[in-house]
């Protein structure tokens, strides 16, 4: 009898080839009696597996990279906790890389990965240029790619995200029902997608509340911590705002040790929220209101879209975007 090929195996099962395959590489998600079934019918019909091929599956690395702006973020401490957590479960370490919003380093990062040393990627993008063509470079070497949280519109990848227009629009909607009038926005890029799509949300929950658009209330802070102690002073002192919303966990932090160092009382003066995963939101002094994203939740999905294209990667729409809620937790500093 000749020897048949692993569609005309599937087809005899009536089983998809990427079932079969996984079958063959002895996959958990397939159970027992599907195996037997496989193993059966293939000896059966004389099917003799591609060992070539099957050498070269073995030749993975069975790492996962994951590149990050930054480790200090709690958000991202969580996300790459959720990671680990399915890597794990698959049998999979992962590598964490941190370009401090440095883009010759995410593109440094991304060059040295072509060599083999991961078999996919997961990333939350720097955004300090325009030109990503060089991630087009993934799709050439077959490594797969995931973006989390702050993503390149420009490149078609599978992302999970969440719904930061809605947050930011319901965050300003509260400071307004708190009585804010003058609500600052601080934020590090507005050019990254996040900072974007969270702009749109500030600016249309004042729209709702017929509150006028101020461009002197958007503080562009940087990612100096000292840098923006001075801007955030020089903001509580010339343009005296009543509300602040921080686009980043960080420029909270900045915000209460600026407003300490000039004695303005929050909430009484100023009510501040902002985007934080900081389980320690509680404890600060005024417990901080703040816009918490499901981290851990982020970081499984994403590493479960990324063993999804790995195992059979027509499986996944490259257009794939997953949206996860993040909730609004009301605390002491913004007077609630």
């Amino acid at each position: 009898m000749d020897n048949i090929n692993i569609k005309e195996l599937a087809r005899a099962l009536g089983l998809s080839t990427s079932t079969v395959s996984r079958a063959f590489r002895d996959n958990s998600d397939i159970s027992k009696e599907t195996k037997e079934r496989i193993l059966s019918m293939a000896k059966q019909l004389n099917y003799q597996p591609n060992h070539y091929a099957s050498n070269l599956r073995e030749q993975r690395s069975k790492t996962i990279a994951v590149i990050v702006p930054e480790l200090a973020n709690n958000f991202f401490s969580q996300a790459i906790h959720g990671i680990e957590r399915v890597a794990r479960e698959k049998g999979y370490h992962i590598l964490i890389y941190a370009t401090e919003d440095d883009f010759a380093k995410e593109v440094s990062f991304i060059r040295h990965l072509h060599n083999g040393r991961a078999d996919g990627i997961i990333m939350s993008v720097s955004g300090e240029a325009n030109d990503h063509t060089y991630l087009n470079e993934l799709a050439k070497k077959r490594l797969p790619l995931v973006f989390f949280d702050r993503v390149y519109e420009d490149i078609i990848t599978p992302r999970v995200i969440t719904n930061d227009y809605q947050s930011s629009f319901i965050a300003i909607q509260h400071l307004i029902k708190q009585g804010c009038k003058r609500i600052a926005y601080l934020v590090i890029n507005k050019n990254l997608s996040i900072g974007k799509t969270r702009m749109q949300g500030y600016i249309d929950a004042l729209a709702k509340f017929n509150i006028p658009f101020d461009e002197d209330l958007i503080i562009d802070c940087t990612q100096s911590y000292k840098k923006n102690h001075v801007i955030l002073k020089d903001m509580l002192k010339k343009i005296k705002p009543d509300g602040v919303f921080t686009s980043v966990e960080r420029l909270a932090f900045a915000t209460y040790y600026a407003c300490y160092e000039l004695n303005v009382n929050i909430p009484d003066q100023l009510k501040v929220i902002g985007f934080s995963s900081l389980e320690i939101a509680p404890l600060l002094n005024p417990s901080l209101s703040t816009i918490t994203q499901p981290a851990t939740k982020i970081g499984i999905e994403a590493a479960e879209l990324l063993f999804k294209m790995l195992e059979d990667p027509l499986s996944v729409d490259p257009h794939k975007r997953v949206v996860l809620d993040s909730k609004l937790v009301k605390r002491n500093s913004t007077g609630a």
